[in-house]
């Protein structure tokens, strides 16, 4: 593994990789915020060149922080994330990655729900591809959003992920996912 330095530049990316029971996340900081957090074969994944160079998670205070409180999250100790953020969306996506905020651990809303909660009760698929372009998935919990009937869907991440998070949440005991 190559590493250097982290710049000093606020406008320049940087990331690391760290290892999770969801598998590998690559956390990206960009003007002094935390701007991603990617899985593994993640939908809509940016340009690997877009991340900077990789650096060790020590290397940066966003990333050591974001690490930590991933880290307290898995072990049950964390539930909601204290991480300043630098997440590039429409004013749209902003509204809908502001509420997915609010949605408690442990517990699950519809997009319908959602759309309602934002005063747009039509907009239940707007909701759901704003949600599924969240760029710091866990931190921001897009998995708490289900279909109406409660059903998994659509998740950046993959949906077993997405069943491994409500379930973990909900106090299941969950294995490793590569």
């Amino acid at each position: 593994m190559t590493t250097t330095t982290a710049p000093t530049d606020t406008d320049t990316s940087v990331h690391t990789i760290t290892d999770s029971p969801v598998g590998p996340l690559t956390l990206v900081v960009r003007r002094g915020g935390l701007a991603g957090v990617y899985m593994t074969e993640q939908r809509h994944l940016p340009a690997p060149e877009t991340f900077g160079p990789r650096v060790a998670v020590t290397d940066h205070p966003v990333l050591a922080r974001t690490a930590e409180q991933l880290a307290g999250y898995f072990a049950g100790d964390v539930r909601d994330f204290d991480i300043d953020l630098s997440v590039s969306g429409t004013a749209f996506q902003q509204r809908v990655w502001a509420a997915l905020r609010d949605i408690p651990y442990g517990e699950t809303v519809s997009y319908g729900e959602l759309a309602a909660a934002l005063g747009q009760p039509t907009a239940s698929r707007a909701v759901g591809l704003a949600n599924g372009r969240n760029p710091v998935s866990i931190i921001v919990p897009c998995h708490r959003v289900v279909g109406a009937n409660g059903s998994m869907t659509g998740y950046g991440g993959g949906i077993d992920r997405k069943r491994w998070l409500l379930g973990f949440e909900n106090g299941t005991r969950q294995p490793v996912l590569g």
